[in-house]
């Protein structure tokens, strides 16, 4: 980064503004001797907005495998053959209500119903949120994570007592037919939208690491930026036998830790949350916190085991920081 860039950046951190798209794309390929400088810069956003709090969530895969979908990263897809995801239909509700209980055993601010497949309707979408409603209170919001739901579906997540509802763009505009081709990335936007409508908080990020540029990452970033979402969920491929991605190299950690500040930089007023992929930082998981993250997903991913609880709690202790709350 040149001096212009680098001060394009500190008066963005001092006016808790974004930075915008040429310094973003700047810091995407900064040299590692500006690392520590950006990092600092990242987490001064951080403090600024959200002190040193952190949002932690988990999710329960409610029903999985058999997926119309082709999307290219994904284990559950029906397209491709030999992957390792497990197939089932969707849980029971005691089912359903014994994982909300097994869950609210840790310091979740969230636990999220993911499902397979285009999108919850009908008698299936009833059965999840009757499910909801008949469970006793929790520590724990309820997020939901359920495909390209329309309107009406939404609100009837809303009315059930889901808060928040997680619907990723996973990738930028122009990179996603790489992704996916079997539904486009204007439905991902119009879900998320009519989510906002239903009155549901949204979660929303992305899948970094497909092959996309540093202008393609920098592009997400910014239509995060402008659909206003409320939590970023940052997750970073991990190739998965079977599906086309399975031969394509993970991104270093200094690579997701830029990546990571960059996403805080042009967001500042959303919540940053790291989730799958995290083991790609190995030794330098706890930077997550330095480089803009004040959320993170624990315990186990849809197709992929995640590291104890137990760990991330004191690796949070050590840091000093504190876990958020269930929202009143």
């Amino acid at each position: 980064m040149d001096r212009k860039e680098k001060q394009s950046l500190w008066n963005a951190v001092h006016g808790g503004e974004p930075i915008d798209e040429h310094t973003a794309v700047s810091v995407l390929g900064a040299s590692h001797g500006e690392l520590a400088e950006i990092l600092h810069a990242a987490h001064t956003m951080t403090v600024r907005r959200f002190g040193r709090e952190v949002s932690l969530c988990s999710i329960a895969n409610v029903r999985s495998g058999n997926c119309s979908e082709d999307c290219t990263f994904c284990a559950q897809s029906s397209h491709f053959k030999g992957t390792p995801a497990p197939t089932y239909p969707l849980m029971e509700k005691e089912e359903i209500q014994k994982c909300a209980a097994k869950a609210d055993q840790a310091p979740l601010e969230f636990f999220s119903y993911v499902t397979s497949g285009r999108a919850l309707k009908g008698k299936t979408l009833e059965h999840l949120c009757e499910a909801v409603e008949d469970m006793p209170e929790h520590g724990f919001n309820h997020c939901a994570s359920l495909g390209c739901m329309d309107f009406e579906s939404l609100k009837r997540l809303r009315e059930s007592g889901v808060v928040r509802y997680h619907h990723n763009l996973e990738s930028s505009e122009s990179y996603f037919p790489n992704v996916c081709t079997t539904h486009s990335y204007d439905e991902r936007v119009r879900t998320v939208r009519d989510a906002k409508k239903a009155g549901l908080e949204v979660c929303c990020g992305g899948l970094l690491g497909l092959g996309e540029s540093h202008a393609q990452r920098v592009e997400l970033a910014l239509a995060l930026s402008e659909l206003e979402v409320d939590s970023i969920p940052l997750n970073f491929l991990i190739p998965i036998p079977g599906t086309p991605l399975e031969n394509v190299e993970p991104l270093q950690p200094l690579e997701i830790l830029l990546t990571i500040a960059m996403f805080r930089l042009v967001n500042p007023h959303a919540e940053v949350r790291m989730a799958a992929g995290r083991a790609a930082l190995r030794s330098l998981q706890s930077f997550i916190f330095h480089a803009g993250c004040n959320g993170l997903m624990v315990g186990d991913f849809l197709t992929v085991a995640g590291q104890g609880i137990e760990h991330d709690l004191t690796m949070l202790s050590d840091l000093g920081l504190t876990v958020r709350n269930k929202k009143n």
